[in-house]
């Protein structure tokens, strides 16, 4: 242990061992600090680890309990979506991490319509379809440029015809943003946007956080590399460093998650696959059972249209500071013809990286 006075902060950390630091030699524990779990790879178990209790709350790696399980699917509560993503711990003040606040927005993060139809995009499922399952807890987060519902749940409209009837402004930055793959294709004008604005307080010991997202797009495959460039943006402020703008979902080129991304591989075709979209090729390497009773699979229509599977995002960000997270989807050139997306499975990294979306989630063939 340190040789610390009970009122010595001798780590920095902003915390003395009067105010609860549990160990005043490391600025990693702290009250304000986030469990750290150990895992059997090296990280911790058989790899040498001793657990520690970096929140100094008396439990070593303690597991952090859902919160999810009681919301409602159309619930009007902002908060909800952040806890049915897994963020379930509330801010009390400027040395306590947790969320400091969500609301409903714009793509650009102004007041959104008032527009009764606004309310139909977003919703917390506990599944999507039988083969999409939640990726923590009991729900998942759905937000859509139609309605963010199971065809089996009540107020559902068929992703393949339902307009909302309003325009959305585009995502703050450089959007609309043209795909590299599709150089001739130039992004129609946003409409019927969804979206949820997520301020957070970061924890003391934290560098970064990743969060898991799943793609449905009704564009696919007649759409692709057209105007109907529907988007999923995941905006993150400050900025990391290394990107133009705030989005940190983005695909292997460089490219936002679209209709026209290189993720999109739950999709199947009647000579494929390989499936030709756009004069591009698709391996519909997942398979299509994952758009099973989604309203974006052959069960529900003439054709399998397409979704990414689960996917994870990793972002950098500082300790002990405030960041906003927005999860935002719209259409492309018209409101008909729509695109979901699942999130869900939030929680705070402590080692340093960098901005990157991977496919590293198990999916159902």
């Amino acid at each position: 242990m340190c040789d610390s006075g009970e009122n010595d902060d001798a780590d920095k950390d902003g915390f003395t061992p009067k105010q609860g630091d549990c160990n005043d030699c490391d600025p990693n524990v702290n009250p304000n600090a986030v469990e750290v779990i150990g895992t059997a790879d090296g990280q911790g178990g058989a790899g040498g680890y001793v657990p520690s209790d970096e929140n100094c709350d008396g439990m070593a790696d303690e597991a952090p309990l859902p919160c999810d399980a009681a919301l409602l699917i159309d619930s009007t509560n902002a908060m909800d979506e952040a806890r049915a993503i897994g963020l379930c711990k509330q801010s009390k003040g400027p040395n306590d991490w947790g969320v400091i606040g969500a609301e409903w927005t714009n793509l650009d993060q102004t007041l959104p319509p008032q527009n009764p139809n606004y309310a139909l995009g977003h919703g917390i499922l506990p599944a999507f379809g039988p083969n999409v399952k939640v990726q923590e807890g009991m729900k998942m987060l759905a937000l859509s440029s139609g309605t963010a519902r199971q065809p089996s749940d009540v107020g559902y409209q068929s992703v393949g015809g339902f307009s909302k009837g309003y325009s959305t402004p585009q995502p703050k930055g450089q959007f609309p943003k043209e795909s590299k793959t599709c150089p001739f294709a130039t992004t129609g004008n946003a409409n019927d946007g969804a979206s949820v604005t997520i301020k957070l307080r970061t924890p003391s010991n934290a560098q970064g956080f990743r969060f898991n997202f799943n793609f449905f797009t009704y564009e696919w495959p007649n759409y692709v590399c057209s105007m109907f460039n529907d988007f999923f943006v995941a905006m993150l402020d400050p900025v990391p460093m290394g990107l133009v703008d705030g989005n940190i979902s983005f695909d292997k080129n460089g490219d936002p998650v679209s209709v026209n991304n290189a993720f999109l591989e739950v999709c199947g075709c009647f000579s494929g696959p390989p499936c030709t979209a756009g004069q591009k090729s698709f391996s519909c390497a997942l398979g299509n059972t994952g758009l099973v009773g989604t309203g974006f699979g052959q069960d529900t229509a003439f054709s399998d249209h397409a979704s990414s599977g689960w996917l994870e995002t990793q972002a950098p960000i500082l300790p002990n500071t405030e960041i906003t997270l927005q999860f935002a989807v719209s259409d492309s050139g018209d409101g008909v013809l729509d695109t979901s997306v699942l999130v869900d499975n939030f929680r705070w990294v402590a080692e340093p990286g960098t901005t990157v979306t991977t496919n590293t989630v198990p999916n159902p063939k």
